[in-house]
């Protein structure tokens, strides 16, 4: 179940790999069991490349730097799933699709 420091953690290193892609994390939300961005990448970069990247690096991360104190992130065999959802969004204005990513999160 991520928290909001899982969350903030999460956005630092979901950016970080965006940048090291050339690509650029617009918008992240997320709940307690899944996230929602919006990136901005290159046409060079695999979509799939992409996102097993952000997987990895960020369940890898993660574990490192929470798993002593929510030992649930250690337990955990996976995780992400291997399913993601991608849509494209070309031609959409950005504040139409940051307002629904931002709406996307559930109330606690």
């Amino acid at each position: 179940m991520f928290k909001k420091e899982h969350l903030e953690a999460m956005r630092r290193i979901l950016e970080s790999v965006c940048r090291d892609f050339d690509a650029e994390l617009v918008e992240f939300n997320g709940e307690h069991d899944h996230v929602h961005l919006l990136v901005s990448y290159p046409p060079k970069v695999a979509l799939s490349t992409l996102v097993a990247s952000l997987k990895g690096v960020s369940s890898r991360l993660l574990r490192q730097e929470f798993g002593d104190f929510h030992p649930w992130l250690k337990r955990r065999g996976v995780l992400w799933s291997p399913s993601y959802f991608a849509a494209s969004c070309g031609g959409a204005p950005l504040d139409i699709l940051r307002q629904y990513i931002e709406q996307q999160q559930a109330p606690h």
